[in-house]
C-alpha cells in the first residue's frame, strides 16, 4: 500500500526557512483577484483594492499563509514525506484550516515545520492531515492544516476519522457577492508556487477525469476570505483569526463564484457557489474566524 499510516505518523517533522517579500504578496494578491474587485468602479486604482497591490499601502491577506514561502513546505512536498508515495493524479485538496497567531508582515524570514498530523481510512480513498507550523524570530505566526484527498488508497481498515459536520447557516445570507474568475486565472495563481499541472495542462487534468484544467482550491479560498474582509470586515486583514473550509466542488477558470456570508458572533459562516453551473456547491463548511 503506497500509504503506511504508522510510518507517516511517526516521521519527525520536515523544517525548512521560508522567505517572501513585498511583491510575493502582491503576486499572491493579483492571483486572487485583487485589482479587479467588479464592486468597484475603477477596481485598478480604488484606495481599497490599492491596499493588495501597491507597496506604499500594503497588508497582508491572512490566506497568504497557504502560499508564503513559494508553497514549500506544503501540499505537493507532503506527498513525498516518509510512508506516502501517492499517484498526483490521484489527489483533491480536501479541506483548509488556517489559525493565525498574529497579522502577517509584508516581508519576513521563518521556520516551517511540517508533518503528517493524522491519516484517515475512508473505505475508497485516504485523507492526509499534512500540518504546517510557521515561527519567526517574534514567535509563531500560523498553523495550516491541509486535508489531502487520495483517491483509491483507503480500504486497510484505519480510523476513519471525524464524521460530524456543521449545521448549514439558517436564514438568508447577511451579504451575497459575485466574484468572477478569469480565465487565466490559474495560470496567474500558480506562480505563487502551487505548479500541479493539474491546474494549467489539458492532458494531465483528463488523467485526472477533468475535461480541462480546474482552478486551484486554495485560489477559491483566496477569493472568498478576500470578499468576507473586504464585505463585512471593514477590509481589516488584521480582524481574522482562524479561516477553515472543505472543499466541495471544482472551479473551471471563466466561471463566477457567488459568495454568501451569514454573520454570527466572533465568525462568519460562508458558503461559495458556481453560478454558471446551477451554484454548484464550490466551498462547505466554511467559518472565518474574527474578531
Amino acid at each position: 500500500m503506497p500509504i503506511d499510516a504508522a510510518q507517516a505518523l511517526a516521521a519527525e517533522p520536515r523544517s525548512g526557512e521560508i522567505g517572501w517579500t513585498a511583491k510575493d504578496v502582491q503576486l499572491y494578491h493579483l492571483g486572487i483577484g485583487a485589482g479587479a474587485n467588479p464592486d468597484k468602479d475603477d477596481p485598478a486604482t480604488d484606495p481599497d483594492e490599492l491596499r493588495y497591490t501597491l507597496e506604499s499601502r500594503l497588508h497582508v491577506l491572512p490566506s497568504f499563509a497557504t502560499v508564503a514561502g513559494a508553497g514549500s513546505p506544503g501540499v505537493i512536498s507532503g506527498l513525498s514525506m516518509p510512508g506516502v508515495d501517492v499517484d498526483l493524479a490521484k489527489v483533491l485538496h480536501g479541506g483548509q484550516n488556517l489559525t493565525l497567531h498574529r497579522p502577517i508582515p509584508v516581508a519576513g524570514t521563518a521556520t516551517a515545520g511540517s508533518r503528517i498530523a493524522a491519516v484517515y481510512d475512508k473505505g475508497k480513498a485516504a485523507v492526509l492531515v499534512l500540518r504546517t507550523e510557521v515561527t519567526d524570530a517574534d514567535g509563531p505566526l500560523w498553523t495550516n492544516d491541509a486535508q489531502i484527498f487520495v483517491r483509491g488508497e483507503g480500504g486497510w481498515g484505519g480510523d476513519r476519522g471525524p464524521s460530524a459536520r456543521p449545521e448549514p447557516p439558517a436564514g438568508d445570507p447577511d451579504r451575497t457577492v459575485d466574484r468572477p474568475v478569469r480565465p487565466d486565472q490559474a495560470l496567474l495563481y500558480r506562480l505563487s508556487g502551487d505548479y500541479n499541472p493539474l491546474h494549467a495542462d489539458p492532458e494531465f487534468a483528463k488523467l485526472a477525469g477533468f475535461d480541462k484544467p480546474i482552478l486551484h482550491g486554495l485560489c477559491t479560498y483566496g477569493i472568498t476570505l478576500k470578499a468576507v474582509v473586504d464585505t463585512l470586515l471593514g477590509g481589516d486583514v488584521t480582524r481574522v483569526r482562524g479561516y477553515a473550509t472543505r472543499f466541495a466542488g471544482v472551479v473551471f477558470p471563466g466561471e463566477t463564484l457567488r459568495v454568501r456570508m451569514w454573520r454570527e458572533e466572533g465568525r462568519v459562516r460562508v458558503t461559495v457557489g458556481a453560478v454558471e453551473r446551477g451554484d454548484a456547491p464550490v466551498l462547505a463548511d466554511t467559518i472565518v474566524q474574527h474578531s
